[in-house]
């Protein structure tokens, strides 16, 4: 499939241009759309977990891409794992969730990984994903893992230098380890600034998923 419709559905703005940017680079064949439901991450806020009718309206949002015409649904939403597992269950085609590839090939750097996020409710859900990873590997997981809420706003703010800086600077301060994740895709612009040693992995979620999306169409 040299030219799949590829839904991308967000919870910020934020997480728009770094997805679109890496379909650029990586896949500029691929045609892609974007829905934004920007109260979503809000309401998590408020609610402090995860609802039925939060679920729901995940379930809502895979049905309509899916009957636009999508061939796969990439969510850049961080925090939503479980309800994008029950979206997946709706439609006949890929639903991904934003970070399952890049953590998937963190495991495969190695055990000692650091991750990095700027938005509270991404730790928790990304924590209990790779430590359900690495208890199926039956591998011993050394995670680390950091939240830089000054650096989401600094983004908010239009001040992506900032941002930068600060997940960058984070980054820095969790080695040595076998990869760096930065857990959202608001964050994959502070790759460049982060000097990995010999051996670490800087991760993006933008990059892994398209590498996962583009192998799981080929086949």
């Amino acid at each position: 499939m040299s030219t799949p419709r590829i839904a991308l559905i967000h919870a910020t703005p934020l997480a728009i241009d770094p997805i679109v940017s890496a379909f650029r680079r990586l896949w500029p064949e691929a045609r892609i759309s974007n829905l934004l439901e920007d109260s979503l991450a809000p309401d998590l806020a408020a609610e402090g977990d995860l609802t039925e009718r939060m679920t729901e309206r995940f379930l809502t949002l895979t049905r309509y891409v899916h009957g636009c015409g999508a061939d796969a649904v990439l969510f850049t939403c961080s925090a939503f794992g479980l309800a994008i597992e029950a979206a997946a269950k709706t439609v006949p085609v890929p639903v991904l969730k934003p970070n399952e590839a890049m953590l998937d090939e963190a495991m495969e750097a190695g055990d000692r990984i650091s991750l990095i996020a700027t938005f509270g409710p991404t730790v928790p859900g990304m924590t209990a994903e790779l430590e359900a990873l690495a208890k199926a590997k039956g591998r011993t997981l050394q995670l680390k893992t950091r939240c830089v809420p000054e650096a989401n706003t600094a983004l908010s703010n239009g001040d992506q230098l900032t941002h930068d800086t600060l997940v960058s600077s984070a980054a820095t301060g969790m080695m040595p380890c076998d990869a760096v994740v930065l857990g959202q895709f608001s964050m994959a612009s502070a790759a460049r600034f982060i000097q990995p040693p010999a051996g670490c992995r800087v991760l993006t979620s933008p990059d892994s998923a398209i590498r996962r999306l583009r192998a799981i169409l080929k086949a």
